[in-house]
């Protein structure tokens, strides 16, 4: 193939492409939507972070200034762990709006993340925002098929094709100058979007943003790249297979449809019914179900703690409580915290099942549509996809479990049994030496084990897409 001809014929797209009335107004109504799409991305992130950042701060103010008490007061007092928006996030929200943000720690109960931005909103924001992820997800591919349909149809309908080949332009030249002239439009937006993206990400640097934030930056960079290559070559594939260019436009609006409305909606409501998931009420009874078996570490006439009492004073080897070495409700407390930690970590681990299995049917749905596989890595590296939700929430449950053994820790070591002389309150000074929550996110690395399927799936369709016009090259009909 001659690179000359190629260019040629992408550069004639080109000018057909900024002949069209229809594409100088879509121009100008895709400026419109990125320009609000950076503007809001950078308030919201900014507005958001800005909030966090402050209600996290008072937070562990107004732990720390709390006065010399009992520990276990304090671990019932607990604290608030808050979820940072990663820097990326301005790119694509992905679930960021409608998982929570705040979750309260406290002893001997996991709470929920709540606050979310869907639960304080009106009902139009379920319909979805403008963000740039979603420009590129979205209006860039309904533009590559608009532009696309008649790529090879039309040409082929006004005798234009029969002409190229004549003149001794080969079949693979037409078709690989058409894709390439198809793909360099869409790569003028995306060019457009990252380096914006770009300026954000530097200017965020020694802030919340970090050198992993490149990477990951990047990976979104190439996997749009790939994404619009693929769809550019879907374009010219049907426009070839196409009698004429109004079935070409019939088809092409069609597989769009069913890339990224018809095929997610379905695959998403079908895991739902093959996977059903237990309402927060019926989860809550069974976890509740299952602390009951274990007993109640605060009852004092429990008799599965009656029984653990009954075994540390033989270890021991003294026969009341009052002579231990160690506070015995501090004891009792660190046991109840670990054994009511495992109920919940466990019915946690079997509700994340259930979401996975839903979640695998569509992200191994990206083998049959490229759409499904951008999306998970375009949330993915953006951080906010659904995994990176349940890791900040893995971290909060760590830090709170963390918390209370520590206040039981303490007990057991500065608080003295009952009848024995000693201070039933401990200094402040201790408040302050525990740790503030941090929160750092998922490792790149992680993020490449969590989406391989999706980066699988996006590198085969590159293979098959390259195979079918190299095909498609070889026995294209002029007529």
């Amino acid at each position: 193939m001659r690179r000359t001809v190629i260019y040629l014929m992408a550069r004639q797209l080109w000018i057909e492409a900024l002949r069209s009335k229809v594409m100088q107004i879509v121009s100008i109504l895709l400026g419109l939507l990125l320009v609000f799409a950076i503007y809001t991305g950078w308030e919201n992130y900014h507005e958001q972070n800005f909030t966090r950042d402050a209600i996290q701060d008072e937070v562990r103010q107004s732990w720390e200034n709390n006065p010399d008490k009992h520990p276990h007061r304090m671990a019932h007092y607990g604290s608030f762990a808050l979820r940072l928006k990663h820097t990326l996030s301005v790119f694509d929200l992905g679930m960021e709006n409608y998982v929570g943000n705040a979750v309260f720690l406290e002893a001997h109960k996991q709470n929920t993340v709540n606050f979310s931005e869907v639960s304080m909103s009106t009902g139009l924001l379920r319909f979805g925002e403008v963000s740039l992820a979603m420009l590129l997800k979205v209006i860039v591919p309904l533009l590559i098929f608009y532009l696309g349909f008649a790529t090879i149809a039309g040409e082929r309908e006004n005798g234009t094709l029969k002409l190229l080949v004549g003149q001794g332009i080969s079949r693979k030249e037409i078709v690989f100058g058409k894709w390439f002239g198809l793909w360099s439009i869409s790569l003028v937006i995306l060019v457009l979007v990252f380096l914006i993206l770009l300026g954000f990400v530097f200017a965020e640097l020694g802030h919340t943003s970090s050198s992993d934030d490149l990477l990951r930056y990047l990976v979104l960079v190439f996997s749009y790249i790939l994404f619009f290559g693929i769809l550019s070559a879907i374009a010219v594939l049907v426009s070839a297979f196409s009698k004429t260019t109004k079935g070409a436009l019939v088809k092409s609006l069609g597989i769009w449809l069913l890339f990224v409305v018809i095929v997610p909606k379905s695959l998403q409501a079908l895991g739902y019914y093959l996977y059903p998931t237990p309402s927060k009420i019926e989860l809550e009874t069974l976890v509740e179900h299952d602390l009951k078996k274990l007993g109640d570490s605060h009852d004092p006439n429990d008799p599965h703690f009656n029984a653990l009492r009954d075994s540390v004073l033989q270890v021991n080897q003294v026969d009341k409580v009052e002579d231990l070495p160690f506070n015995y409700g501090g004891f009792v407390m660190a046991k109840g915290e670990e054994l009511s930690t495992k109920v919940y970590l466990k019915h946690q681990k079997d509700l994340y099942t259930v979401y996975l299995k839903q979640n695998n049917l569509e992200r191994f749905s990206a083998f049959v549509n490229p759409y499904s596989a951008i999306k998970n890595l375009s949330m993915a590296f953006s951080g906010t996809d659904f995994k990176s939700f349940l890791h900040f929430k893995e971290k909060a449950e760590t830090y709170r479990y963390r918390l209370a053994q520590d206040m039981n820790r303490l007990q057991m070591e500065l608080i003295p049994n009952k009848g024995h002389v000693g201070p039933n309150k401990i200094s402040n000074r201790y408040w302050k030496e525990f740790p503030p929550f941090k929160y750092h996110f998922l490792s790149i690395s992680q993020v490449f084990k969590n989406e391989a399927v999706s980066i699988f799936a996006l590198l085969l369709w590159s293979v098959l897409v390259l195979f079918g016009m190299s095909q498609l090259g070889a026995n294209l009909k002029a007529i």
